[in-house]
């Protein structure tokens, strides 16, 4: 029998998909543009935002006689045993395949921000905390592991990383995003990317794009950054994250900038990411992002209208169902009001993904191979080496950490003996879990005041909860100060509940007013401290929040970003001194509320001045952290007093020696940043462009070196084209944004440069061991 050329993988993707597109029916074609959720909750207590609004009933009969597309969330929506669902997803593919007249089989996508969002997942730490340890290859590893495990259960698509950049810290998705710097965003997001493209999982940037910069920190509110803004800090970890790590698909944001919506934005979704940028996979919607032009923008005013907005900017699938994408795109092609090659399009991007994938060969079997484990010892061993690394100790002023062995510890706080404090709001157990409270967690985890205990089994630990983490009862905190008094050091536990849409104090829609402690956390702070006995403050959060209240009268200061499900032990580890801390800053810790947005990328008048009477100078800068050791850092390249001329496409190599000069193995990171003096448009004071995390055994040197090209200069200029100017640059070795160890001085020569589309996105680095 011949096989048709749509069958045959000796033939290139695109003949393959040609043949295929050429002998469907519209409704077949419009079929693989839509994602179909079955099981949803239609009540209020979704996932998704409106989700009781726009779900429906899924007529699944019917629907698998054209194909689908994709299965939204087979494991993300109510928990399954994974082996169980591994059978019953690939039951469901071949139901699938069978119904159709091609057996094509679906995509199935699932939520992996935070580990894959199944039960009996490993729950890792959140994206704030990867961007705490300054380290990428520890992410990739990360994301290999989750792809592995998704690929384990018949799972395709990963809607993760977040490479949206912080802008106001009062945002609820803060936890999601990887801090407020474009380049560490987008290097970590990147690494993300390379590690579950590796496992054979297509990756999926959003939100593209602006989401974060939402007007008030208010959850879908429109967007009204500049041009400026738009191009240089928003987009390039988009940019980055594809060039250099490869992802294969992307998502629109839910956002409207400046009154355009980013699911109906063609200039964004085909002029830049694609016929700029050069992208070439596909571009999903956020869920019910299309449907909200019509019910939410107000810019369609039928399903079908919404439906052409969309597919004309560039989307080519809807999530997570076929609100729009059905029948009233299929009756509007068949009405002649939306082109038809527009669904070709689509379905063209969507097929050879399928093909890339090998769903259209004739030897796809859907069932899984082997034993299915989601949370193997060393995806545990992972997590809590990406959670030790990710803890910032804000402060040790006078060295009362690490804890000794044998002290009387007062344990206190809302998070200390809450399993849930250790995960984001996308961790399975918060996202899904809490809408079945008859089920077990499905996943070990061990608190902070489990975890001291057994850390230091010498020690009497006691405990008190004091308050609920954002209610007003302050009834416990008169047991909480006597469990502090009665002891040699207070381990305050403080931080945030995650949840979705109000249901938490970080999450999904969960927006903060200001930078308080939730609740009266900040009143149990006081009362403690006011004990008189040492107080270690333990915050484990989505967010920073303002503690200048408290500066100066705490004993030391461990800031954690829901570090995932080892992140007891870790936060144990470092308060004992197992684990020397080494994360740093991936966000600015206020010294007030009051005062947002505010984030370090701030040009002169941005920063703090005699015209106004606020001043936006955080407490703890962004790349901050200290250690348990210490580290010199010396021979720094050039000299300071003077200045080096290299061309408007030049490289300049600077570096310094580090040595680590304490009693134990530790680790610095060296950060790299640029301050541009004098600009044809502001600029921020300044800005990172690289970093290297590096690990010393006592008395040990390593020599870092940055290569810096002068593409990482670039910026857009008055007339809206990305230019390297001429003129004096400063590159800045630092320990953090305001840590400044050596400086050097470079003067631009030549014509003012556009670089072009190749130009350098990365500060290469190279450490050296100094013998």
């Amino acid at each position: 029998m011949t096989t048709a050329p749509w069958r045959d993988p000796a033939l290139p993707a695109a003949t393959r998909v040609d043949d295929l597109i050429g002998r469907m029916t519209l409704e077949e074609k419009t079929a693989q543009l839509y994602g179909v959720w079955v099981g949803a909750a239609t009540d209020g207590d979704g996932v998704a935002p409106h989700q009781h609004d726009m779900s429906t009933d899924i007529g699944w009969d019917d629907l698998i006689t054209r194909g689908i597309g994709q299965l939204t969330r087979p494991f993300g929506t109510a928990p399954v045993d994974p082996e169980t669902g591994a059978r019953a997803l690939a039951l469901a593919q071949r139901r699938i395949t069978g119904a159709g007249r091609f057996g094509i089989p679906a995509l199935a996508h699932e939520e992996c921000l935070a580990g894959f969002t199944a039960w009996q997942a490993t729950a890792y730490p959140v994206p704030l905390a990867w961007g705490a340890t300054f380290d990428p290859d520890l992410v990739t590893e990360m994301a290999r592991r989750i792809g592995r495990d998704l690929r384990s259960v018949g799972v395709h698509q990963g809607l993760a990383p977040v490479l949206d950049v912080v802008r106001d810290l009062r945002w609820g998705r803060v936890e999601e995003t990887i801090g407020e710097d474009p380049y560490l965003v987008g290097t970590v997001g990147a690494a993300y990317v390379r590690g579950l493209e590796s496992a054979g999982i297509v990756a999926t940037l959003k939100h593209f794009a602006g989401y974060a910069s939402s007007a008030g920190a208010r959850n879908l509110a429109p967007v009204r950054a500049g041009v400026r803004e738009f191009a240089d800090v928003t987009l390039p970890p988009f940019e980055l994250a594809l060039r250099e790590g490869g992802a294969r698909s992307v998502m629109a944001a839910y956002n409207e900038t400046d009154g355009v919506p980013a699911s109906a934005d063609a200039r964004l979704l085909t002029g830049l990411l694609r016929e700029e940028w050069g992208f070439n996979g596909t571009v999903v919607s956020d869920y019910f992002g299309v449907g909200f032009l019509e019910t939410l923008h107000r810019v369609a005013s039928t399903p079908a209208d919404a439906a052409h907005a969309a597919l004309a900017a560039g989307i080519d699938v809807e999530l997570p169902n076929p609100t729009c994408y059905g029948d009233p795109l299929t009756e509007a092609v068949r009405a002649g009001t939306v082109p038809e090659r527009l669904v070709d399009r689509a379905a063209r991007r969507v097929l050879t993904q399928k093909c890339e994938l090998g769903l259209l060969d004739p030897d796809w079997r859907p069932e899984p191979d082997g034993r299915v484990d989601l949370d193997s010892a060393a995806n545990r061993d992972l997590a809590r080496r990406i959670a030790e690394e990710s803890l910032v100790l804000l402060d040790n002023p006078d060295g009362l950490l690490p804890l000794p062995p044998d002290a009387r510890i007062a344990v206190v706080g809302p998070r200390a003996a809450d399993p849930l404090a250790m995960l984001g709001c996308y961790s399975f157990p918060s996202h899904v879990g809490t809408h079945h409270p008859d089920k077990p967690m499905g996943i070990d985890i061990e608190t902070v005041f489990q975890a001291l205990r057994a850390e230091l089994p010498d020690a009497k630990v006691t405990f008190a909860e004091g308050c609920d983490v954002s209610g007003t009862d302050t009834s416990g905190i008169e047991e909480a100060v006597a469990r502090a008094a009665d002891a040699d050091v207070c381990v305050a536990v403080l931080g945030d509940r995650a949840g979705l849409f109000g249901q938490g104090t970080s999450g999904e829609g969960c927006d903060a007013a200001d930078l308080r402690l939730p609740g009266v956390q900040g009143d149990l702070l006081d009362a403690l401290v006011a004990t008189g006995v040492p107080v270690v403050l333990v915050l484990l959060t989505g967010r920073p929040y303002a503690l200048g209240r408290w500066d100066g009268r705490l004993a030391a200061a461990v800031q954690g970003f829901f570090p995932g499900e080892e992140g007891g032990p870790a936060v144990a580890g470092v308060l004992s001194g197992r684990v020397c801390p080494s994360g740093r800053l991936p966000v600015s810790v206020p010294r007030d509320p009051g005062g947002q947005p505010w984030t370090y990328l701030q040009p002169p008048l941005g920063l703090a001045g005699e015209v106004s009477s606020l001043d936006p100078t955080p407490l703890y800068p962004f790349g901050h952290g200290r250690s348990y050791t210490t580290f010199a850092w010396t021979d720094g390249t050039g000299d300071p007093d003077r200045t080096t001329e290299i061309p408007t496409d030049g490289s300049f190599d600077v570096g310094v020696t580090v040595t680590n000069t304490g009693d134990r193995e530790a680790a610095e990171v060296v950060q790299l940043y640029l301050h541009d003096p004098v600009a044809s448009v502001t600029r921020p004071d300044m800005r990172l462009i690289g970093y290297r995390r590096v690990r010393l055994a006592p008395g040990a040197a390593a020599r870092v070196t940055f290569r810096f090209h002068t593409d990482l200069s670039a910026f857009t200029d008055r007339t809206g084209h990305r230019t390297v100017e001429p003129g004096t640059l400063e590159l800045r070795l630092a320990a953090s944004s305001t840590d400044i160890r050596h400086t050097a001085r470079l003067t631009l020569t030549g014509p003012p440069r556009e670089p072009g589309p190749h130009r350098h996105l990365i500060c290469e680095t190279e450490v050296t061991p100094v013998l």
